[in-house]
């Protein structure tokens, strides 16, 4: 749901389990077949494992970190991983990058840049998100949702960023 004022965009499990599905639907019409996904960590890694299992695919994971200030609202330094977790030993081929939104685009623009210099065994790369925000200097091959207001994306599993494990016992306290 996203509030009068176009700042905030609040999204529960189901619509964003239905967002996934969407951009599976997305990439399935467009016809392009690839070899592995690449998700980023953490973002990318829920759509990236629902893709995952739908297109019966391996998954890899980069990780990569710029929001950890205050309970991942404010951007920082990139930080991406210098090697890529994949079951196959080494990425290669046809490789579907994913990631749960373009959002200034910095990080995806780094981690394309990145993997075109020094991982020559990929031959091809296309990207995938939920959101693209309209402050995003990066395109993504496939998108679900155009956002030109550049809302804050509060996301149903962001009360982790905050949550600890004392908190939670005193929730599930019996």
């Amino acid at each position: 749901m996203l509030t009068e004022d176009g700042k905030h965009l609040y999204v529960s499990y189901d619509e964003y389990n239905n967002l996934v599905e969407k951009l599976a639907i997305k990439i399935h019409q467009s016809g392009w077949q690839f070899d592995t996904i690449l998700c980023l960590a953490r973002g990318g890694m829920r759509p990236g494992d629902v893709l995952s299992r739908i297109f019966d695919k391996p998954l890899a994971i980069m990780s990569t970190s710029s929001y950890r200030s205050e309970g991942g609202t404010v951007q920082g330094h990139l930080d991406i991983a210098r090697y890529i977790t994949t079951p196959q030993g080494e990425i290669a081929g046809r490789v579907l990058l994913v990631d749960d939104l373009a959002d200034s685009g910095h990080t995806l623009n780094a981690v394309i840049d990145l993997l075109k210099n020094n991982y020559s065994p990929i031959t091809e790369l296309r990207s995938a998100v939920i959101w693209t925000k309209g402050v995003s200097s990066f395109t993504p091959d496939f998108s679900v949702e155009y956002l030109p207001t550049n809302p804050w994306i509060h996301q149903p599993f962001e009360a982790y960023d905050t949550m600890r494990p004392l908190q939670l016992l005193e929730k599930w306290r019996v």
